[in-house]
């Protein structure tokens, strides 16, 4: 079988909710990362075969095929089809899988992966929000109902549950919420996120522009203390998780391209990393976030690996007990993981966030002189997607 292989990887600078990314429509901001793809190979437009996109909220400008119509907002040919996909957090992450499959089986040389989610345009839950308020009903079907009674499934329970069953304090989420900005801070001023960072106009989104381009991560606090960070509110009274623990709504494109063999050939380019292993698991979606554990055991079984062979590491940190009970499960090394900092200070664009993390692991791989990275992340309804990079 083909392998597949990645030769570029980019992101926008993540844009706080009404920042400076808001007033980008998110189809025209996809379109801009799919540009800077094919700028960075020198590839013939023409050689895409096809785009696959992320995206959770798929509704208003992010409705009817949002990759289709990246595509035709982009450069690319009307020859270029687009599909969109929705594996909640892990949806760009499972774009990168499909893609990789399609060159792998060889039906296609040339696949770009992405994903896009402008959470200031269209808000959170506004998929399954807005036709509940309208009287369309909810995804809760009696079948589900049957088979977890008396259940609301809730990310924000769902993490509450995880720190209590792997005995998080509030402190310790806290701390390690602290030291996700001070790494993303460390590697923003040592200049580590600016090969992969797309340089975009930032846009206001009453329509203005402040004339500068958006290069650097909004969320980051430069000035975060530990006592700033445990004096805000909690999410639920006696609970543990907060806002500042917490990962950050956010604005944003990112995006691969994937080739094989053939592919490399057509293009004359180096490929930056080889796709090693790509899997992804179900599990309990009550307490939700706890899937990544297993589907990391899982996956190093599969691949042939042990922990210790993994160089570097990143798991989502949609909520700080996630990462911290990963740590707990595989006994992996905490210096290997989100070297660079995480969602907590980068911000979680949801379908977005898989090739985010994609992204920054390759360049990380790359700049370290590393060969095995690790990514994986929890996903709505109990999933999470895994994939190992070989950095070549």
């Amino acid at each position: 079988m083909a392998e597949a292989f990645i030769v570029a990887a980019v992101r926008t600078a993540g844009g706080r909710r009404g920042g400076r990314l808001s007033g980008w429509h998110p189809v025209d901001l996809a379109a801009q990362v799919i540009d800077a793809l094919v700028a960075r190979t020198g590839a013939d437009p023409a050689l895409v075969e096809d785009v696959i996109l992320g995206c959770v909220s798929q509704v208003g400008e992010q409705s009817t095929n949002v990759a289709r119509n990246a595509v035709l907002a982009s450069g690319l040919p009307e020859s270029v089809p687009g599909t969109s996909l929705d594996r909640q957090c892990g949806s760009s992450q499972q774009a990168l899988h499909f893609a990789a499959q399609a060159v792998m089986s060889g039906t296609m040389d040339c696949v770009i992966a992405g994903g896009v989610e402008s959470m200031t345009r269209v808000p959170m839950f506004t998929p399954s929000a807005l036709p509940q308020k309208n009287g369309m009903g909810t995804y809760m079907s009696p079948g589900i109902r049957a088979r977890y009674p008396d259940v609301e499934f809730s990310q924000f329970t769902g993490a509450e549950m995880l720190a209590k069953k792997y005995g998080l304090s509030k402190d310790q989420l806290d701390a390690y919420a602290l030291d996700s900005h001070r790494r993303a801070i460390e590697a923003t001023r040592a200049g580590r996120f600016a090969a992969e960072i797309l340089p975009v106009e930032a846009r206001l989104g009453d329509g203005g522009t402040i004339g500068e381009q958006h290069t650097v991560d909004e969320g980051i606090r430069f000035e975060a203390t530990l006592e700033g960070i445990a004096g805000v509110k909690l999410l639920m009274e006696g609970g543990c998780i907060s806002a500042a623990n917490a990962s950050q709504i956010c604005d944003g494109a990112t995006g691969v391209m994937v080739v094989n063999e053939r592919g490399l050939k057509a293009l004359g380019v180096q490929p930056l990393a080889r796709v090693h292993h790509m899997s992804v698991l179900g599990h309990d979606p009550v307490i939700m976030l706890e899937a990544p554990l297993p589907a990391t055991g899982r996956a190093l079984k599969k691949a042939g690996l042990k922990i210790d062979d993994i160089d570097l590491f990143e798991v989502n940190e949609a909520f700080a007990p996630v990462p911290l009970a990963w740590l707990q499960a595989t006994g992996a090394d905490p210096e290997r993981l989100n070297v660079n900092g995480g969602a907590i200070a980068l911000g979680h664009p949801l379908g977005a966030s898989g090739t985010k993390l994609a992204t920054t692991l390759i360049h990380a791989l790359g700049q370290r002189g590393k060969r095995y990275g690790l990514q994986t992340m929890c996903e709505g309804g109990g999933m999470a997607n895994v994939t190992i990079f070989e950095r070549l």
